[in-house]
């Protein structure tokens, strides 16, 4: 029998070698999932008058002319120039490297395939996909007597009429297709069952075919997911979790009573969302996305305190040692002697804050220790460190994960996990990030938590004006960016100047990708050569420091506490300064190579200023030309300071796979069609059918492989990360 889980090599021989290597595919189900990235409607195929830059098509012209050229400075490298016509007008299509088409017929009729590009101010086709149409063959012919040609995405030596004959020798032995979708579902939305919905994706007669096909199929990639998510939130409301109401003459009224200002409604509406979930008896599960300053902190404080109260202990994860050591300082400040549980001079009712990272000294790391296992350290903040086997927590009540993107789902479980297996009792959980997420994302990457969300800001904050430096048209506007640094350190105020790398031109754990591929060869400028310039030319005089996350532990401490305490003027540094680091007399922000950045990294690093009583400056330098994709992202953040409205503008401009992170690459593999930005309401569709169906208890033994494959993969990947 042939399924899904068969071989390639038993059914397409010797092509399983190349379709391995090109994609990865080892079985019938990964060739078959290998869906056509557009189709050809042989009825009305484009022609040269039609077309524009950027444009995917695919044409049949006729062979011109056929050169083989040389470069100047590299002979032993050439391109195939070859002249196209549609029989009215000409264009080139131009092949780097290629021997095979330096053999192409003149007159004979290709079928080309590509995306138009413009080289000295004329339309062409960079190294398309060509196939020739056999003597006395029309168009129409390749489509097997329908008028839709599936156009595959190719590579490693394969075209997409080779990927095209393996698939159709797959479909034509296959005796079974997998089908997870319950048949009352399929009813109720009109999708087509599985066999047919591959038939007609892969051999399509006509255009409503393929997309009969792809809706159905679609679909199924958001239902397999959300049912990963519904199976995760079953199991949670299945565990047992110790209620942990806290008490009315507790730490948390205590500090309450002392807070300076009056928490917004947003932070008492999720507050109390909070308190509610901490006094189940099964274990909270909550996602807490908030704006940038908009005080998730003081929330999830709150809530630690809440459960110290009961008798429990709080864990709170940190993905950076410089974002645990702040969170530490700025908490143990914020409770000040309700922080200093068993010492003198503290509150009779008071806990004991401890920080624990990878780098601290084996004194104090044992100190720390001793200090969770034996239950005086009701809060505990620290990173990766925490998920040791080592640490031992005397009665783990609440996990506090703040930016989630950086862990895991396996990461994010590992205490949860550990504490359940020691006797049965599941902590609380409470995830942050100060990334705003659209809610298609959250629902398909956060879909087995609940989501808080902060929008509006505490009173008093300060607005911060971005404004766009172009030193390609504007080079006296980075002087005088450099002028406002000392005007604003003249004011007794301070700055941050955030390149996107070290030192090195090569790619580092600082370094962000570029967000398309205009910006791969501009040259950026490194943290080193940066500071050592500043130094000795427009920041003069200035006392500047240096921040990144090759630095030593006790180094980064040293620095961000001298620039926290105002002994320092100018902080140069990575994006490891990105989240939670918080200097209220920090003024100013120049994010060099700006284009570098994601947009909603953009929106996260300015705010990093205009925390304090005075407003915040951020000006985005950048090389890139006026009117390119990397401006007009700069322009974007420029133009808004809604985190929301930026984030959703980010998904958009990102591809699919970013979108959903590394982390993510279970559920980022199983998604060939489905799109997480743009299909709300299949999505929210799926989750309501994955919802009921394993309520139902009627689950389809596909499905339940599916929920297997893609935590099996997730899990995977975990560990290869580890």
């Amino acid at each position: 029998m042939i399924d899904f889980d068969t071989r390639l090599s038993k059914v397409v021989g010797d092509s399983a070698k190349k379709l391995e290597k090109a994609f990865g595919h080892r079985t019938v189900g990964d060739l078959l999932r290998h869906f056509p990235r557009r189709y050809i409607d042989l009825e009305h195929a484009d022609s040269f008058d039609d077309l524009e830059p950027g444009q995917i098509v695919a044409f049949v012209a006729t062979v011109l002319d056929v050169k083989k050229l040389s470069f100047r400075n590299n002979p032993r490298k050439f391109r195939v120039v070859v002249t196209l016509s549609d029989g009215s007008s000409t264009m080139e299509a131009v092949f780097f490297n290629q021997f095979a088409i330096a053999k192409t017929p003149v007159g004979s009729q290709q079928l080309l395939s590509g995306e138009v590009s413009v080289y000295q101010g004329r339309l062409q086709l960079a190294s398309p996909q060509m196939r020739e149409l056999p003597p006395g063959k029309t168009l129409a012919d390749l489509g097997r007597g329908g008028t839709a040609l599936p156009i595959y995405p190719a590579g490693s030596g394969l075209t997409s009429w080779d990927v095209e004959r393996s698939v159709h020798l797959a479909l034509d032995v296959v005796d079974t297709f997998p089908e997870p979708i319950p048949a009352q579902v399929r009813s109720e939305r009109g999708l087509l069952d599985a066999p047919t919905a591959y038939e007609y994706i892969h051999r399509p007669r006509k255009r409503t075919d393929w997309v009969f096909a792809q809706t159905r199929l679609r679909f199924e990639e958001a239902f397999e997911v959300q049912a990963v998510f519904a199976r995760r939130r079953l199991d949670t409301q299945q565990r047992r979790a110790l209620p942990r109401p806290g008490r009315g003459d507790g730490i948390r009224v205590a500090f309450e009573e002392r807070l300076p200002f009056t928490l917004t409604e947003g932070q008492a509406k999720v507050a109390a969302e909070i308190d509610q979930d901490l006094s189940a008896a099964h274990p909270m599960h909550r996602l807490l996305q908030g704006e940038v300053g908009s005080g998730k902190t003081i929330v999830a404080l709150l809530a630690m305190l809440q459960v110290v109260d009961s008798g429990g202990q709080a864990a709170l994860l940190a993905p950076t040692e410089v974002l645990a050591t702040q969170h530490h300082r700025s908490i143990e400040r914020m409770l000040g002697d309700l922080a200093k549980g068993g010492m003198l001079g503290g509150a009779d009712e008071a806990t004991r804050v401890r920080l624990l990272t990878g780098s601290m000294g084996a004194k104090a790391r044992q100190q720390a220790l001793l200090d969770i296992v034996s239950g005086e350290a009701g809060i505990v903040i620290g990173t990766h460190a925490l998920l040791e086997e080592t640490v031992q927590f005397a009665d783990l009540g609440l996990v506090v994960i703040d930016e989630q993107h950086r862990f895991g789902v396996e990461q994010r479980s590992v205490l949860s996990d550990r504490a359940a297996a020691a006797d049965g009792v599941s902590p609380h959980v409470l995830v942050m990030t100060a990334t705003p997420i659209p809610r298609t994302i959250a629902m398909t990457v956060f879909g087995d938590l609940e989501v808080s969300t902060l929008r509006e800001l505490p009173a008093g904050r300060q607005p911060i004006q971005t404004n766009v430096v172009p030193v390609a048209e504007q080079p006296a506007w980075l002087e005088r960016a450099w002028q406002r640094v000392h005007e604003e350190v003249g004011r007794g105020r301070q700055a941050y100047v955030v390149v996107s790398r070290i030192g090195e031109a090569v790619a580092d754990e600082d370094t962000p990708p570029p967000d398309d591929g205009e910006d791969e060869k501009r040259p950026t400028v490194g943290l080193v050569e940066l500071a050592e310039a500043l130094e000795q030319g427009p920041l003069a005089g200035l006392r500047l420091g240096r921040l990144h996350g090759r630095m030593p532990a006790d180094e980064k401490d040293v620095v961000m506490s001298a620039f926290a305490a105002g002994d320092l003027d100018v902080l140069v540094a990575t994006t490891v300064v990105e989240v939670g680091v918080d200097v209220p007399n920090a003024t100013m922000m120049i994010v060099m190579d700006a284009d570098r950045f994601g947009v909603s990294q953009l929106h996260q690093l300015r705010g990093r200023v205009g925390r304090g009583s005075e407003p915040g400056l951020c000006l985005l330098v950048t090389g890139s030309p006026a009117g390119t994709p990397a401006r007009e992202r700069l322009s974007a953040v420029a133009a808004s300071t809604d985190g929301f409205e930026l984030s959703r503008l980010d998904a958009e401009l990102r591809r699919e796979g970013d979108v959903l992170g590394a982390r993510q690459s279970g559920v980022r593999s199983s998604l060939k069609l489905l799109s997480v930005v743009r299909d709300e309401q299949v999505i929210v569709s799926a989750r309501d059918a994955a919802v009921a169906t394993l309520a139902s208890g009627d689950v389809p033994p596909d499905l339940e492989a599916s929920i297997r494959r893609l935590e099996e993969s997730e899990r995977a990947d975990y560990l290869e990360r580890a």
